[in-house]
């Protein structure tokens, strides 16, 4: 399956923009191909470039890297709750109340690559596993109704748009 190939109904509004930011590649291949891509991506940057705040307030490269990790694992979670028949609605999370007990900015780029690498080697097991029709499945997530699968596209589109922020306002 592609993104294309989603339904409109199968997620947000505001997860289009993240829709939006893939290419024409399948779910797992868009998930493997983005973990090459953002270590080799991350690897560029220089240290102190990791630690810039381009405006005061704003986040570090680092902030930016471990929001990105911690978004996979609440996105990869709604997923197994959703794509396990799990009608519960799921919470929201407010990615500003994180970023500071992270403390992203206080580790070595080589941590950051190391979990980033084993949460998205996790969501790719997870994926690889799921049925099509497991894939298929539909929850509330944040009051909004999504599918495994536009979660899964979502996790990828999510990390180009960071991808694109970081070049477009960091470097």
């Amino acid at each position: 399956m592609k993104p294309n190939e989603l339904s409109k109904t199968e997620y947000s509004s505001f997860n289009a923009t993240y829709i939006n930011a893939l290419e024409d590649v399948n779910l797992v291949e868009g998930l493997e191909k983005g973990l090459d891509q953002m270590i080799s991506f991350i690897s560029s940057i220089s240290v102190e470039k990791l630690n810039y705040r381009y405006a005061e307030n704003k986040w570090t490269i680092k902030d930016i890297f471990l929001h990105l990790i911690d978004a996979e694992r609440i996105f990869a979670y709604r997923a197994l709750r959703i794509g396990r028949g799990d009608k519960t609605p799921l919470a929201g999370f407010e990615e500003n109340d994180y970023v500071p007990n992270a403390m992203a900015n206080s580790r070595t780029v080589e941590s950051l690559i190391e979990e980033f690498r084993f949460v998205r080697n996790a969501t790719l097991c997870l994926f690889n596993n799921f049925s099509d029709e497991q894939l298929a499945y539909v929850g509330t997530s944040s009051n909004n109704t999504i599918s495994v699968r536009a979660i899964g596209f979502i996790i990828s589109g999510h990390q180009n748009h960071h991808i694109r922020i970081i070049k477009e306002r960091y470097l």
